[in-house]
């Protein structure tokens, strides 16, 4: 059985700014274990690079020119999904961390965390363990739970209705897309004073006393 760690890791690093990528190079080609590959400025430069050299991992900034981190990451786990991608970057915002993490992001970490801990990090995304430092969890766990609280608000506040039938349901649809009491009646294959039996037991369970006041109800409820 092949191992599945490696005995160097090959890395691209992508950052804007010249210093920290000639930084992050020294510290991690200073470990044994790991050699930067390629040095990107930009999103579309890391995209370019990775296409050619094949990395374990890339080190993605978010805010870069050309084209950003985000949009690079998407772009790499679209053509190279066995490419490990690990956003490093000085921005906490809770759009980047959940737009990261749903492009494919092995990890989510910030420059000023500890050497030590940083090149554990790396390690362990280039590996394939997915790395989430505890002060971008933390905020990613209280916006997941923002969120959660404005679906059940938003679920509170969408109007519920009583009970129907299929075939009410199935009438229901049908005068919504605007269809006449002939035309839904051609559609279920029902007369038309069946269908007017239909929509007025709706206008009783919808509480409304006419076709436009129940359309807008079984819109609101998304029918």
């Amino acid at each position: 059985m092949q191992n599945s760690e490696k005995s160097r890791y090959r890395l691209v690093v992508a950052d804007d700014q010249f210093p920290t990528r000639e930084g992050l190079k020294l510290i991690l080609e200073y470990e044994g274990d790991m050699e930067v590959v390629g040095l990107a400025k930009n999103g579309l430069e890391a995209y370019e690079l990775t296409r050619a050299l094949m990395p374990d991992l890339v080190l993605m900034d978010v805010q870069m020119p050309v084209m950003d981190g985000i949009s690079a990451l998407k772009r790499i786990k679209a053509n190279f999904p066995h490419i490990q991608v690990m956003i490093l970057t000085t921005f906490i915002e809770d759009e980047y961390i959940i737009e990261g993490l749903a492009g494919g992001a092995s990890g989510y970490i910030l420059k000023d965390m500890e050497g030590d801990k940083l090149l554990a990090s790396v390690r362990d995304a280039a590996a394939g363990r997915f790395m989430l430092q505890g002060v971008v969890a933390e905020k990613l766990a209280y916006r997941l739970r923002e969120l959660e609280q404005k679906a059940a608000i938003a679920a509170e506040l969408q109007p519920s209705l009583p009970r129907l039938t299929e075939r009410e349901e199935e009438v229901a649809r049908l005068m919504v897309k605007g269809l006449s009491n002939n035309e839904i009646g051609k559609q279920l294959n029902i007369s038309d004073g069946t269908v007017r039996n239909y929509i007025s037991g709706l206008y009783g369970k919808l509480n409304v006393g006419s076709r436009a006041e129940a359309i807008v109800k079984l819109m609101q409820a998304n029918y």
